[in-house]
């Protein structure tokens, strides 16, 4: 009996050992090839087996094989994977990793991207696979809504009608770039993210930058910079086959197919997909849209490279676009899906408010390798914009908010009955119809970097930027409801005018804006610091036609062109202590000029508005890094004063005009950011931030005079100069929550099954407000009503799967998981509190599920 027992020990033993021997140690550090820059996240997997690791946040991993000798195989979303054969121990050194896109290095050059610990400027990057991994049926700018200092809203939840607000900032002072390209409205400054509604299918990363942000040319960044970089060419052959259903009958179906790089240098990428549904959650809110995506790559020889890419989405949604009292919710059958906004007519879901638009844009990338030392990118870009939004018209529009006109309680409009009573008008025509206002642009532009090495550690960049800009607004007649034709008389040149469907009405004008810009950027790179100086320039020229007020004959149909000319500059150093600290700062000064809508007031050629001026901007920022083998930290705090902050106060039309330029006007906007990703496990990432806002109004502006249409200035009854008064100093800033935070949890179950939970937080958020309604000191006692604090659950569940010979995936989503009602956005009422204040109401617990299949 001992001697089994000995001999069974020594068996045990033996066995625990040849287990030991037959691992193996595998360490290195995985690197972008080109930029040298580590891949924190690479997933390494030892071949045949579900043993496997995750690089840290500098690229390193230690994976214990499972055999002594065998592959591994290390992946990376946007890379081509590779297999490394070993036997017995290995120190890989760095394992460079080739993107699976062609010309991607070339447009992060024109488009800015900032580098993690090296450019100096507090940044966050959501990449492909999170992206396709959280974006679903949300909206594109949502991906954001963990990030340090963004709020980002869905409005009324129309399809594509999100906000995103930066810093305080709203989205007029938020650039938007794709592949570097500024797509803000160049009339106002707006962004609308339905003009590319398949653009998170198509997305590489997006790339937050606050703040000053990475960008050289001249854009409206006072909040900061959001940089999407779409995919370039797969260099790969193959695609996928995709397809998602979600609440409210989203259904989405799609495909993307490439060529890979061909033997003659040409690469092919083309993707398209059909998105509709019968809401998005508030009523009347049906949506269709096609989306497609084109990028041809051309690789002449090692000097040049061609790339041209074009996408867009033709797309038509229906909207909830005006806010309701709290109360008309309540009282509403539907609840906080109630929208006033639409109606039935003869059975059929007819939209009162919508928004259809198609705004293709396309470009021509040259990356032009003139020596070891010198590169010259450019690209040239083009944009046409065709649609516009619905609403009403007519002497009687009113009967759309009556609610005598609704059917049930607070329920859709009754437009049969609307049609019924115009058709009893007869040959007097409709007194309330739906028309569209319209926004036909096209754009182009140009912009090109020549970088160019000074030395061993200074690079130099100079570039120009040009664009130009016609815009084209109208409105036109889309439904008479039942009557015979639509009287108008706001054209001179044809009054009294009996138009039909298609006709246009109450406006006609065209908008020029040519915009021609310059900047320059040295950068120094040695060792452990980094610092960079830059300046910019730009002038903008706009010119204002009107067919409806002007007759035909008056040369003043056309206006005189006016310039407005601004510049800046920035500059910051970043400073690396060793691989786990560094420091950062950077301050600037730039203007920003008026937008066109600034120029001329109440959309008229006689109203110039003689005393606007630039909007002055000074920021100042610092922040500390930490990168450890665990733990990615960043603390970010922030300065930026706004000066000039111009607001126009009119009262009168015409020759009766009058006008007071309130210039002086100040915001101080200062905060501080943390955000950070733990590692315990490889299995087990944490992330988490907190964003603390302190941003309010920072002076009153007393005793600013009215001007009439001739700059003179008005007098008041007993002789004295008329002028208006804005008390704000002190006051908080509204339309965004000044307190966000967030906290995720991934865990991946096995190497093709992950969980993600996200929290999301807001609190001090103050209801917007018209400034001019603060024209007396005893407004400065009361605050806008702050909105109740609400946090939002997701909950992610990702599984990998093979579909015989293909890979594929299914990707199930609930938003607010616990239904939570709150507010998203919401105007300040006459008495500052929840009973008048006009709110839209966010979307409850929504859903969606996302299959492909890889070939």
């Amino acid at each position: 009996m001992k001697k089994t027992t000995k001999f069974l020990f020594l068996v045990t033993v033996l066995f625990f050992i040849t287990v030991a021997t037959a691992q193996s140690t595998i360490t290195g550090t995985i690197v972008e090839a080109g930029t040298n820059l580590p891949l924190p996240g690479a997933n390494v997997i030892e071949k045949g087996t579900t043993n496997g690791v995750t690089t840290d946040f500098d690229g390193n991993f230690t994976i214990t094989t499972e055999s002594t000798s065998g592959e591994i195989v290390i992946t990376y979303i946007g890379y081509n994977s590779k297999t490394i054969a070993f036997s017995g121990d290995a120190t890989l050194g760095k394992v460079e990793m080739e993107s699976n896109q062609v010309g991607l290095e070339e447009i992060q050059i024109i488009a800015s991207v900032a580098v993690d610990r090296k450019t100096p400027v507090a940044v966050s990057t959501v990449r492909k696979e999170s992206i396709q991994l959280k974006l679903g049926n949300q909206e594109f700018p949502e991906i954001l809504k963990s990030t340090p200092g963004v709020f980002v809203t869905r409005n009324g939840g129309g399809f594509g009608d999100g906000e995103v607000t930066m810093r305080g900032f709203n989205s007029e002072n938020v650039a938007v770039l794709i592949n570097g390209i500024p797509v803000n409205d160049m009339e106002n400054g707006r962004v609308f993210w339905s003009n590319w509604a398949g653009l998170g299918s198509v997305t590489s990363s997006i790339q937050s930058q606050r703040g000053l942000g990475a960008a050289k040319i001249a854009v409206p960044s006072i909040g900061g910079t959001i940089n999407t970089i779409t995919e370039s060419t797969d260099s790969e052959k193959g695609g996928f086959v995709g397809f998602d259903v979600g609440n409210d009958g989203y259904t989405r179906y799609g495909a993307k197919v490439s060529t890979g790089l061909q033997e003659n240098g040409i690469a092919v990428t083309a993707y398209a997909d059909r998105t509709v549904g019968d809401a998005t959650y508030a009523d009347g809110t049906n949506f269709n849209a096609v989306s497609y995506f084109l990028n041809i790559s051309y690789k002449l020889n090692e000097q040049h490279k061609f790339a041209f890419n074009v996408f867009g989405a033709k797309q038509r949604h229906g909207q909830r676009q005006n806010r309701s009292l709290i109360n008309d919710y309540r009282k509403s059958e539907r609840g906080i899906r109630y929208n006033p906004d639409w109606g039935f007519k003869n059975g059929q879901i007819t939209n009162i408010e919508d928004n259809f638009y198609h705004k293709p844009l396309a470009s021509l990338n040259h990356y032009w390798r003139i020596n070891d030392i010198t590169t010259l990118s450019t690209s040239f870009y083009g944009s046409t914009g065709t649609g516009g939004g619905g609403g009403t018209a007519g002497d009687e529009q009113g009967k759309f908010t009556n609610v005598d006109y609704k059917i049930g309680n607070f329920g859709p409009v009754n437009l049969d009955r609307i049609v019924d009573e115009n058709i009893a008008r007869g040959a007097e025509g409709s007194n309330a119809i739906l028309r569209a206002s319209r926004n036909d642009h096209v754009w182009l532009g140009a912009l090109s970097v020549l970088n160019t090495e000074l030395n061993d550690y200074i690079d130099l960049n100079v570039g120009a930027d040009y664009r130009y800009y016609v815009g084209e607004h109208f409105q036109e007649v889309t439904d008479l409801l039942g009557g015979q034709y639509f009287l108008s008389n706001d054209d001179i040149n044809n009054p009294n005018r009996a138009t039909l469907v298609g006709d246009k009405i109450n406006y006609h004008d065209k908008g020029y804006h040519q915009w021609i810009g310059g900047f320059a950027q040295a950068e120094y790179d040695k060792d452990n610091f980094t610092a960079f100086a830059a300046v910019n320039f730009n002038n903008s020229r706009y010119q204002r036609e009107d067919f409806f007020q002007k007759l035909d004959e008056d040369p003043a149909q056309l206006t005189d062109a006016e310039n407005f000319f601004a510049v800046g500059g920035k500059f910051g150093a970043s400073y690396r202590f060793d691989s786990m600290h560094n420091v950062f700062f950077n301050a600037g000064y730039f203007e920003r000029v008026p937008f066109l809508d600034d120029v001329w007031l109440n959309f008229s050629n006689d109203d110039f508005n003689a005393g606007v001026e630039n909007q002055k901007i000074t920021s100042f920022e610092i922040g500390y890094g930490l990168r450890s083998e665990k733990l990615a930290a960043n603390v970010n705090v922030y300065n930026t004063i706004w000066k000039n902050r111009t607001l126009t106060s009119d009262q009168g039309t015409g020759e009766n005009l009058i006008t007071a330029n309130i210039n002086g006007l100040e915001a101080l906007h200062q905060g501080v950011e943390v955000d950070f990703e733990y590692r315990p496990f490889d299995f087990v990432t944490l992330t988490g931030m907190v964003s603390f806002g302190d941003w309010t109004w920072n002076n009153n502006v007393i005793d600013v005079p009215f001007f009439d249409i001739d700059r003179n200035p008005v007098l008041d009854s007993e002789g004295n100069v008329r002028t208006t008064d804005i008390f704000l100093k002190g006051v908080p800033v509204g339309r965004s929550a000044q307190t966000t935070s967030a906290l995720g949890l991934q865990v991946r179950i096995s190497p093709k099954t992950s969980f993600t939970w996200d929290y999301n937080y807001y609190d001090r958020y103050y209801a917007d407000f018209n400034l001019e309604s603060r024209n007396s000191e005893a407004t400065l006692e009361t605050k806008p009503w702050k909105v109740p604090s609400y946090f939002l659950s997701d909950v992610i569940l990702k599984h990998d799967f093979e579909f015989g010979p293909f890979n594929a995936s299914i990707i199930g989503r609930i938003n607010n998981l616990f239904n939570e009602e709150f507010i998203n956005r919401a105007d300040d009422g006459v008495d500052n509190d929840a009973a008048t204040a006009l709110v839209f109401f966010g979307q409850g617990r929504t859903f969606s599920i996302s299959t492909k299949i890889n070939f």
